[in-house]
């Protein structure tokens, strides 16, 4: 089954310890990269994180960030550094004596003063549990949305290869008229010319020209490598490296059999191989 490498999950929770909520975006990546925006009471965990997002993912950009907001009118949670209020208190007064008439201190600009207000500690532990739960949750609800997008590629891919194996039969049905068509255009030259052609010599030509025109390999390796495509997404691994390896084989044999045309039924055909290759090309990069 093939996954996309774009998707989008939030999910929220709450519990004694507060609201956690965890967001998630992927784009296409060459490879795994994970950043992480955490609240400063999880920053050490984030290698634990990061385990758990790549045990889940195995390519793509992932923005991960996780919000955490205490839980309203707890008791105690804030708490003042007095030290610090101290040392406020006492420059104000140093000023205060230098301007003379300044206004007093407002106590709430005091409150405002960076580390004058400290929350209290959170147990990181039942913190980090809940999180990974939840982050757990939403890496599922993404790989849903990854996984519902990668079927409607295959779909996609499917259909192409369809058309793809239908050129490849046209092209090899009409191989034998083209050959004619081709030994047909040689004697035609050759009686212009008015000169008595040597039968061995001409059929020696002929059989070079058939062999330059002979495209069964080519078509041989297209059926092969659609072949290789169906299975390749039928995989639960992540295949999206392969796929576009494939796609630069058959992208490889439509050039061939565009350079070995002998008509313009075969050269559209090769154009329209061409085509094909290239829409599946592009939605191949967005596949894990």
């Amino acid at each position: 089954m093939l996954h996309s490498m774009t998707g989008f999950a939030r999910q929220s929770a709450e519990s004694d310890l507060g609201t956690l909520s965890w967001e998630l975006r992927a784009v296409n990546h060459r490879y795994l990269d994970v950043q992480f925006r955490l609240p400063e009471e999880l920053r050490p965990k984030e290698h634990l994180f990061k385990q758990m997002i790549a045990a889940g993912l195995k390519r793509g950009k992932v923005d991960c960030a996780l919000h955490f907001q205490r839980p309203g009118g707890r008791q105690g949670d804030l708490q003042l550094d007095s030290a610090l209020v101290a040392q406020i208190g006492a420059r104000a007064a140093e000023v205060g004596e230098q301007l003379g008439n300044a206004a007093p201190v407002n106590p709430l600009d005091v409150l405002r003063w960076p580390g004058v207000i400290v929350e209290s500690e959170v147990d990181t532990e039942p913190l980090f549990a809940a999180a990974g739960a939840l982050l757990e949750q939403t890496l599922q609800a993404m790989s849903e949305m990854r996984a519902s997008e990668g079927e409607r590629i295959a779909a996609m891919i499917e259909s192409r290869c369809a058309e793809v194996a239908a050129i490849a039969a046209g092209v090899r049905q009409r191989m034998p008229e083209v050959l004619a068509a081709a030994r047909a255009r040689q004697a035609e030259r050759i009686e212009k010319l008015d000169v008595a052609a040597d039968p061995a010599r001409l059929e020696v030509e002929l059989a070079l020209i058939a062999q330059k025109l002979d495209v069964d390999e080519e078509v041989d390796r297209l059926d092969s490598h659609l072949q290789e495509i169906r299975q390749a997404m039928q995989s639960d691994e992540a295949v999206g490296r392969r796929l576009d390896f494939l796609m630069q084989e058959l992208n490889r044999e439509a050039n061939t059999l565009g350079s070995k045309s002998g008509d313009a039924q075969t050269t559209k055909a090769a154009v329209d191989l061409k085509v094909l290759i290239e829409q599946m090309r592009e939605q191949i990069q967005n596949i894990e």
